[in-house]
């Protein structure tokens, strides 16, 4: 091995120990957001061994389904929640929607409608809640036509949330994650000018693997 090969071996070496030390010091919700950024898919499923709460869990698994597409994530949900937070209302509403997306047509319309029915509830009782903010945006992109989808009231609802974020450091959302979804729901509500120069500041900044695969192969709406 030369000595080209032995120093890119280590500067990945320092920087995976770099990443465990930030998630190992961090608050939960900002861990989770670290390794999904990441695409560290193991490093989720630690973590939601280690979760002590279900709002931990449910994060988790919010984070993981994307990166796995494993169907055991979004398993055992309950399909009520009455003394439920806002945010755990959302991330339900959230692992619903994952759920619908694969099942067949009768179960995706309970499924879907199950979705909705928390992030009604979720909205209704903290409408600036980040998450509820981040799952509201993404329900209305990707919900079907005949359920309500709308695409300026999605962009409306990461606008929002890009606003809020500095004072909810707390949240587990990073600020590049709020505005490349505000970038996809500009882009399909057709605000094209706006949609191309957040797309061109958000590459410029070097965004992590996660968020950099979603500005150049953006999910499809």
């Amino acid at each position: 091995m030369g000595p080209f090969a032995i120093l890119i071996k280590d500067w990945f070496a320092i920087m995976l120990y770099i990443c465990l030390l930030v998630v190992a010091f961090s608050p939960f919700a900002d861990s989770v957001q670290t390794l999904y950024a990441q695409q560290d898919a193991e490093g989720l499923r630690h973590l939601l061994e280690t979760a002590e709460t279900r709002e931990q869990e449910w994060l988790v698994r919010y984070r993981l389904y994307p990166l796995t597409e494993d169907a055991s994530v979004v398993k055992g949900l309950p399909a009520e929640l009455e003394d439920g937070t806002p945010r755990e209302l959302a991330l339900l509403a959230g692992l619903w929607a994952y759920r619908a997306g694969t099942a067949s047509f009768l179960r995706a319309f309970r499924y879907g409608r199950r979705s909705v029915t928390f992030l009604e509830r979720a909205y209704k009782r903290a409408p600036q809640a980040p998450y509820v903010l981040l799952v509201r945006g993404q329900s209305l992109l990707f919900r079907p036509a005949i359920a309500g989808s709308d695409a300026e009231e999605a962009a409306q609802a990461f606008q929002r949330l890009v606003g809020i974020l500095q004072s909810h450091p707390e949240a587990g959302i990073s600020r590049t994650e709020a505005q490349s979804w505000q970038w996809l729901a500009l882009r399909e509500c057709g605000e094209a000018d706006q949609a191309r120069a957040l797309h061109a500041d958000l590459l410029s900044r070097n965004p992590p693997p996660l968020y950099h695969q979603f500005l150049t192969d953006p999910p499809q709406v």
